[in-house]
């Protein structure tokens, strides 16, 4: 992979190659820094200059091809990542703690939180965790697979997980969560430590509680978690806290037509709701703070700059003639850049693109998903947000209004290492890039969804089509350090 040194907002790097003639002839290849203006005149002397076949070292883009205009130029440089800077998490104030992070790393590969898996594709196989039935068999890194870039690339089809049950949607990537101050596809969180509720609580993943994860924290993490923050609750005082059995600690779905029936939260009309609000409320914070060290881990994983990168830094041979040209029609005729727009590809916003689902897993179809006007609505009361008592800080990520535009929006995700994912789309339901811009070049769909479509019909070529995929799976870097892709000893 070629990569470029860091640059500065005001400089950029050019390699310069020479050739010496010693018995043969030797390419020596140097960095010379450069103004940004510099180094955009190089690149545009290469789209200029052509090629004599596309492959990569061989440069830039046929002569007579499509020539970038200033303002192309200035999009393509809105997109570059020449360095990697993880903003602050006002609502985590162990976000970047050593302990907290270290901790964090281990919970993420855990799976002895998660209660019985319900669904009856769960038969023990490659594509299951285990067997119905069973407990413990869910953790983040079964469904965030950290070697192939923290999707789901285990279950069955690869468009939707199984994890206790199927879930609704595509897991998305966790490449790069750092940079986004609303979680899930549809904005159900504005905190990673709120985000883990939704996972741990649902009966389509994890299928747990809160007040089992605690008892489970106090059993098993105890020195962990109050060398960080402090003295846990007595979690083991069966009067105050009644205990549950990890078959016990989630739902159970065994009349399929009715509602589950679910212990250990809030709402269960059981042992929770027995509680005082006071033992309540502990409860909830450690399972916050248990979020809070996830965040911490999951703030070290990003994609990280790659040959795109290297290419706007002034590196000419650093993309192929055919990625260069679909870079130009990602910020012109393709209109990508109206929503990926910046370092990382996106503009972490909710858009409807007028997707019409389609039937996923062999037997699964979304239906009337309201998207994020749904999701945003129940976060602005939720306790766990940005703004509520269990946050650290608050930074206004929480939107004060909500436009009936959210409608049938789902979140625009980052198209940094985007080739690596198996599908596309929060359904899952397009399997290659290929359809995914066969999509939009359609405007995507009529009907068979909520809301109204921002996107229209694009008209591009074929070959316009095919640099545009090209393009997109220039996109990889170097992805996270080795030692987080793996479980801490």
């Amino acid at each position: 992979m070629l990569t470029a040194p860091r640059l500065s907002s005001v400089t950029s790097w050019t390699r310069v190659t020479t050739w010496t003639r010693v018995t043969t002839w030797t390419r020596v290849t140097t960095w010379t820094r450069t103004s940004s203006a510099l180094a955009s005149g190089v690149l545009a002397g290469a789209f200029a200059l052509g090629s004599c076949g596309g492959s990569r070292g061989e440069g830039a883009l046929e002569p007579g091809g499509p020539q970038p205009s200033e303002a192309e130029w200035e999009q393509l440089r809105g997109l570059a990542l020449t360095e990697v800077v993880v903003p602050e998490d006002p609502t985590n104030a162990f976000a970047d703690d050593p302990q907290a992070i270290a901790w964090g790393h281990r919970l993420f590969f855990y799976p002895g939180f998660s209660g019985p898996l319900l669904d009856s594709d769960n038969d023990g196989g490659p594509g299951s965790l285990g067997a119905r039935g069973e407990t413990g068999r869910v953790a983040c890194s079964g469904c965030h697979i950290p070697e192939a870039g923290f999707v789901d690339t285990r279950s069955r089809g690869q468009q939707i997980s199984l994890a206790a049950r199927w879930t609704e949607r595509r897991t998305p990537s966790l490449l790069d969560v750092a940079q986004k101050k609303l979680f899930t596809w549809v904005g159900k969180a504005d905190t990673l430590h709120g985000q883990v509720f939704t996972v741990l609580e649902n009966d389509r993943e994890m299928n747990t509680s809160r007040l089992f994860v605690a008892q489970e924290v106090f059993r098993t993490f105890r020195a962990d978690y109050e060398a960080l923050f402090g003295p846990l609750p007595p979690l083991d005082d069966a009067e105050r806290f009644p205990l549950l059995s990890p078959e016990d600690a989630g739902c159970d779905r065994a009349a399929p037509m009715q509602p589950p029936v679910c212990r250990g939260r809030p709402g269960d009309g059981d042992v929770y709701d027995s509680m005082s609000s006071e033992d309540q409320e502990a409860v909830t914070r450690v399972v916050v703070n248990v979020g809070k060290a996830l965040g911490a881990y999951q703030r070290q994983l990003r994609c990280g700059p790659g040959r795109f990168d290297a290419w706007l830094s002034g590196d000419t041979e650093a993309l192929t003639a055919a990625e260069q040209r679909g870079a130009l029609v990602f910020v012109g005729r393709g209109k990508c850049v109206d929503c990926h727009s910046g370092p990382y590809l996106s503009d972490f916003a909710f858009h409807n693109v007028g997707l019409e689902p389609a039937v996923v897993a062999v037997a699964f179809r979304e239906r009337n998903e309201p998207g994020a006007l749904a999701g945003l609505t129940q976060l602005t009361s939720d306790p766990l947000n940005s703004k509520g008592a269990f946050s650290d800080g608050d930074d206004g990520r929480l939107p004060e209004e909500l436009p009936d535009s959210l409608l049938g929006a789902f979140a625009t995700p980052s198209l940094r290492c985007v080739a690596q994912r198996p599908s596309f789309m929060h359904t899952g339901q397009i399997k290659s890039l290929e359809g995914v811009v066969d999509f939009f070049d359609r405007g995507g769909n009529e009907s068979g969804f909520l809301g109204h479509k921002e996107i229209g019909p694009l008209g591009l070529s074929e070959g316009e089509r095919a640099d545009l995929v090209a393009f997109l799976r220039a996109l990889d870097g170097e992805g996270p350090a080795a030692r987080w892709l793996q479980a801490p000893e």
